[in-house]
């Protein structure tokens, strides 16, 4: 199972995901982000990966898809990061100089 949650504002629309991303499930967020995508005006799309505990082959695919038409992808947890840093590279992390 997976639920999906959409929240909208004037900026930015933030996809939140939470549950397996596999099956039918790939289907149906194709679907709202084919919505998403088709009524948004040109604004930032967040695509929150917190919860998810699963995502399969053609889970990654879409996500891949998503973040090639600009969707950020955002994630908490290993597994998750992982898969995002394989679709959008690594992040870099700023850091503190270090002392001299």
């Amino acid at each position: 199972m997976l639920r999906i949650t959409i929240a909208e504002t004037a900026s930015e629309a933030t996809i939140a995901l939470d549950g397996r991303l596999a099956g039918p499930w790939v289907v149906e967020l194709s679907r709202c982000w084919d919505a998403l995508v088709f009524a948004r005006s040109p604004r930032l799309v967040r695509v929150r990966l917190d919860e998810v505990t699963f995502i399969d082959e053609t889970g990654k695919r879409l996500l891949r898809h998503m973040h090639q038409q600009g969707a950020t992808l955002v994630a908490a947890g290993c597994m998750t990061r992982s898969i995002v840093e394989e679709i959008a590279g690594p992040t870099r992390r700023s850091r503190a100089p270090s002392p001299k």
